[in-house]
């Protein structure tokens, strides 16, 4: 592979990052407004605070592993 190319799974990390701010984001907003969806069973495992932090987690790391430019 040439140096200028870019992989693809840097923008796969890009796209889980940010998805697993935006949902830990809105975890963390549930979490401090207590405005949890009606009907909803087992509210108080907080799956969005989970799977957000999961989701920046993978997201950070295969951003730093297939970062651009990197040798």
């Amino acid at each position: 592979m040439h140096g200028s190319e870019i992989q693809i799974w840097f923008f796969i990390g890009l796209l889980l990052l940010i998805y697993g701010v935006l949902i830990f984001g809105y975890g963390i907003f549930e979490l401090a407004t207590g405005c949890y969806p009606a009907g909803v069973q087992l509210t108080s495992l907080h799956t969005p605070i989970w799977w957000g932090g999961l989701l920046t987690a993978l997201g950070v790391l295969y951003c730093v592993k297939f970062r651009p430019g990197r040798a």
